[in-house]
This record gives structure tokens, sequence and C-alpha cells, in this order.
């Protein structure tokens, strides 16, 4: 007669061990790909708020309304190149009518971004591939520009 050796309870420890291992660590990595899928998009959000900042500015300082259009874009390009931010869709609305108001009279422009961030290169799969990231700034016009 043979003798089977008896599991202990040493041996019953190291296999909950490897099964533990295996239900937390996807886990894991599920909740660290979406804090870096967050962390992303609110970096995205804050550079996307500046650069429609710096258009609606600079949109603020002209004297036309086609001037105005012109220096918001340049200045939203301006801003999302030096921040490095790679969108793959680019959305740029600039409503300057109130820029060619005459010297002395009040009015605001304002710029609106939108900006597709791209989340596949996170590889969740319950995270789509881009989302839209939109921030609107608006800018007073110098009643005073021209004197």
């Amino acid at each position: 007669m043979t003798r089977r050796p008896r599991r202990t309870r040493r041996d019953q420890r190291g296999l909950a061990i490897s099964v533990e291992a295996a239900v937390v660590l996807p886990a894991i990595v599920l909740f660290i790909g979406l804090l870096i899928s967050l962390a992303r998009l609110a970096l995205a959000d804050q550079h996307i708020g500046a650069a429609a900042a710096a258009g609606a500015r600079a949109a603020s300082l002209e004297r036309s309304s086609t001037r105005a259009r012109a220096a918001a874009s340049d200045a939203v390009d301006a801003a999302m190149q030096r921040r490095g931010l790679a969108c793959d869709a680019t959305t740029v609305e600039i409503d300057a009518a109130q820029a060619s108001r005459p010297v002395g009279q009040y009015g605001v422009v304002s710029v609106r971004l939108t900006c597709a961030v791209r989340l596949s290169d996170v590889t969740l799969p319950f995270i789509p591939g881009s989302l839209d990231v939109t921030a609107e700034r608006t800018s007073p016009v110098d009643p005073l520009r021209g004197k």
C-alpha cells in the first residue's frame, strides 16, 4: 500500500495567495488605466481652457471682426502647439461681432474650442477611442482701444 502525501495547511495557504493575486492584479491594472485616462482628460481640459482664453484675449485687442477672428485663430494655434496638446480633431468657434464696435462702447468676444482627446493608447476595454473636451472663454473688448 502506497501512502499518499497529505495536504497540509501550509500548501492550502499558498493556493489562496495565488487565487487572490489572480483576482486583485487585473483590478489594480484597470484602476491604474482609469487614473491615467482621467489625468489625460484633466490636463487636456486645462490646456483647452488656456488656449480658448488666449484666443479670446487676442481677439478682444483687435478693432475689426475680421482681424479679431484671425488673431484668435492664430493665438489658439500657438497655445495648442506651445502646450504640446495633440487632438484628433479640433473645432474653433469665434464670436467676434462686437469687436468692431465704436470706441467707447463695451462688448465681449468669445472663443469656443473643442478637442477630441485620444484615449485609445490607454487600451482599456470600456474607454472609448477619444472623448471631446470643450472650453468656452470670453474677454471684454477694450472700450478705449485706439485712443
